[in-house]
């Protein structure tokens, strides 16, 4: 069988929700220091985009590596009925004991969506926009210990920033400074 080519399809989706930045790993004073503005009690809310990729070979009977529209109801599902005009913290359970930062939004949405998809392993990345400046990328890579690594990209010093598996340091701070 001579071999197919491989193509990367992508689909869009916004939605808007609302949380605060709070561990509860952190003290009160420690959160304050980490998150800043963004551990206001009150909470603040985002209208993310996010842009899920799969990867695959062109299907040679369909044309199409994925129908759009299957990814189309997974991110639905995922996406949509679970996130949109929600608060992270108070109405998704995933959240109750995890800081609902923008890199672990993209691990929840990665989870929900292979729970869902026809072919999972298709599945190639979850790219969030948080802000015009600030974006995460999350393609399922998990690190020595076990815990998720993420990509953090920040618009204003041009740099992308590679989670080191280093549990200690925190490079998503939700605000756009």
């Amino acid at each position: 069988m001579a071999a197919r080519p491989h193509i990367y399809l992508t689909r869009k989706e916004c939605f808007s929700a609302s949380h605060r930045l709070h561990s509860p790993f952190l003290s009160d004073e420690a959160n304050r220091e980490v998150y800043g503005k963004c551990n206001n009690p009150n909470g603040h809310g985002h209208n993310y985009t996010v842009e899920v990729s799969v990867y695959g070979p062109v299907d040679s009977k369909t044309g199409m590596v994925m129908n759009i529209t299957d990814l189309k109801k997974a991110m639905e599902q995922a996406i949509m009925k679970k996130l949109d005009h929600r608060n992270l913290d108070k109405d998704v359970a995933y959240f109750k004991n995890l800081p609902s930062t923008t890199e672990n939004v993209a691990i929840f949405i990665w989870d929900s969506l292979k729970l869902l998809m026809a072919k999972p392993e298709l599945l190639y990345e979850v790219k969030i926009y948080e802000t015009d400046k600030n974006s995460v990328v999350y393609r399922g890579e998990m690190c020595v210990t076990g815990q998720p690594s993420v990509t953090v990209y920040r618009a204003e010093t041009k740099k992308h920033f590679p989670n080191s598996c280093d549990t200690s340091c925190t490079l998503g701070s939700d605000s756009d400074n």
